[in-house]
C-alpha cells in the first residue's frame, strides 16, 4: 500500500484514524518510533527510527534494498510523534515536544506494542494504550493504481460475474 517514491515524486506512508472519523489520509513519512517487519505474518525484524535524522519511512525504504530486501512482505509501526492541528494544517509534533510519561503508561505501551506486534496466543487481551493514543490504519496510496483485489472485482463486474 506504500508509494515508495519515483523520480522527483516523494514517497508517502498514508494513514487514517481507526476511530471511524472521516478524514483525509495523513502522511506519516516523517514519523519516528518502533517498527516490525514480517514475512508471512511471522516477525523477522524489529527496529527503530528517530535517533539521528532517519524517519520511519526512510528506514523501511532502506530495508527494501539492504540485506533484508525480499525477506519481508509487510510491516507494522508504533510512532511516538502525535498528529497535531486540524484539516490541512495537520502535522507531526516536533521531536523536542516534552514527554513526561508515567511509569505505568510506559509499561502499558511497551506491553501493548509487543502484544500487537507478536500476537502471542496466550494473551487474551489486547494492548492497553490508554486514552491518549490514537490508532491509525494504513491506506493504499492512490498513485499505486488499483490493487489486485480491486482489479479482479472490476474484471468480474465487466464480465457480469457476481462477487
Amino acid at each position: 500500500h506504500v508509494f515508495w517514491g519515483r523520480g522527483n515524486q516523494a514517497g508517502r506512508l498514508l494513514g487514517v484514524p481507526s476511530n471511524g472519523k472521516k478524514t483525509e489520509p495523513f502522511d506519516f513519512r516523517e514519523q519516528i518510533g518502533i517498527y516490525v517487519l514480517y514475512a508471512d505474518y511471522k516477525v523477522v525484524y524489529v527496529g527503530q527510527a528517530g535517533v539521528g535524522k532517519q524517519s520511519l519511512f526512510s528506514r523501511l525504504k532502506q530495508h527494501r534494498k539492504d540485506d533484508l530486501a525480499g525477506r519481508w512482505d509487510r510491516f507494522s509501526w508504533f510512532g511516538v510523534l502525535r498528529v497535531v492541528g486540524a484539516g490541512k494544517n495537520r502535522k507531526l509534533a516536533s521531536k523536542t515536544t516534552a514527554l513526561h510519561p508515567k511509569l505505568a503508561d510506559v509499561l502499558n505501551h511497551v506491553e501493548g506494542i509487543l502484544i500487537h506486534a507478536v500476537e502471542p496466543g496466550m494473551n487474551g487481551q489486547g494492548g492497553r494504550f490508554g486514552e491518549n493514543v490514537t490508532r491509525y490504519h494504513q491506506v493504499r496510496d492512490p498513485r499505486l493504481g488499483l490493487s489486485e483485489e480491486q482489479m479482479l472485482r472490476e474484471l468480474c463486474k465487466a464480465q457480469g460475474i457476481a462477487v
